[in-house]
């Protein structure tokens, strides 16, 4: 006779449990070790905290300071070789199949776990449990399927165990750094994969993230959904969470003309949405301008081009065609410039506050003086623009 485990479901009902306990996972990784743990946008009571760190040893065997070791190392070394798994060094399909083993290499590596690791549990079970017996956590889940659903329960765990492997290193890891939209223009190649992110937790919204990895909220447009928000929010309103950072807001201060200490913290701490102003406002109209034909010819070849422009690695074709482009247009030529040089203003990291603020004052006064009308009147908008919340915290 067939065991069909102590609940005694049939297999669509098991199906459905499995999916509901994947998603569990899912929550897990999104809100405790990636958002709280990694990077500190969100602070969890001990009460869920606990209970993620035991489900993540049951669902994945992963140990928490080894995991955000990884993803920490995957910010500072973005699109580098040193980056753990980046699709644009080691190729889409590795990184897609393979994700899991990429992860388990750096994991293993303690010198990157000594660097990045830190900040992370550090208490009895951490010590003596989830890190000591990491493979017996996904053994102890096996024998729970087992129990509950009997020959359903070796699927169901199988499905588990490759939940995060599959979602998290191949999709995130892969095609949220190879294939998207983008909402940001961030030095590195991360896409929203789709702008409702319910599947794998938010992460979809993988561009967002890299743009305010700081922020405890993924989606950055109103069409844009966050279910991992929804939950954060959930836990908010019980008393079991505290959101600590979410990205910066900025406006621009009517009637500000005078570029002081408030809008070159503005600039810093807001620079992504500087360059998307810069973008939507300077780059797109200007490219427009330059080589459109007919209206469906414009939008074809303005979408080509301003791709160019906005990238920051580019291979040796992208390169050559970008070049051409600048040759043949002296106002684009221009834009790009003054683009370039408002973004070198927030990576001088060494110089004083009194420097960078001269270099923004002067870019200023030259973008007014170029003759083109968008450029100056981005510029003119930047003078008055101020912080709403500096550091994004509620």
């Amino acid at each position: 006779m067939t065991f069909y485990g102590l609940l005694d479901l049939p297999a669509w009902q098991v199906a459905l449990v499995t999916l509901a306990l994947t998603h569990i996972t899912i929550v897990a990784v999104t809100l405790f070790l990636h958002r709280t743990q990694a990077h500190r946008a969100l602070e969890l009571h001990p009460i869920p905290e606990h209970f993620f760190r035991f489900w993540l040893w049951l669902t994945t065997g992963m140990v928490t300071r080894c995991w955000v070791a990884v993803h920490r190392k995957h910010h500072a070394r973005c699109e580098t070789e040193e980056d753990p798994h980046s699709p644009q060094v080691l190729g889409l399909r590795k990184v897609f199949w393979q994700g899991a083993e990429l992860y388990g290499a750096g994991a293993k590596d303690p010198g990157i776990v000594e660097r990045f690791g830190h900040g992370t549990p550090d208490d009895w079970l951490e010590r003596n449990v989830y890190s000591r017996f990491v493979w017996q956590g996904c053994g102890l889940m096996l024998i729970i399927d087992l129990a509950l659903f009997g020959v359903y329960g070796i699927t169901a765990w199988a499905v588990q165990m490759l939940w995060i492997p599959i979602t998290a290193a191949g999709v995130i890891n892969g095609i949220g750094h190879y294939w998207g939209y983008r909402n940001f223009d961030t030095p590195d190649a991360s896409t929203n994969i789709v702008p409702w992110g319910m599947l794998i937790g938010g992460e979809e919204l993988h561009n967002n993230h890299h743009a305010f990895p700081s922020s405890a909220r993924l989606s950055a447009q109103p069409w844009e959904f966050d279910i991992g928000w929804l939950y954060i929010r959930l836990l908010s309103f019980l008393g079991l969470a505290r959101v600590k950072k979410l990205p910066p807001q900025a406006t621009v201060v009517e009637g500000k003309r005078v570029v002081d200490m408030d809008t070159l913290r503005a600039v810093l701490v807001a620079r992504m949405l500087v360059i998307r102003r810069y973008s939507n406002e300077v780059l797109r109209p200007v490219t427009r301008s330059e080589f459109c034909g007919s209206e469906r010819h414009c939008r074809r070849v303005a979408r080509r081009v301003r791709k160019l422009l906005v990238r920051e690695r580019l291979d040796e074709q992208s390169r050559q065609n970008l070049e051409q482009i600048l040759a043949s247009s002296r106002r684009l030529t221009v834009v790009y410039q003054f683009r370039e040089q408002l973004r070198q203003i927030w990576e001088r990291n060494a110089v004083s506050q009194e420097a960078l603020l001269n270099a923004l004052q002067d870019w200023c006064q030259r973008a007014e003086q170029t003759g083109i009308h968008a450029l100056e009147g981005f510029s003119r908008n930047l003078r008055g623009l101020s912080l709403v919340n500096a550091q994004g915290s509620v």
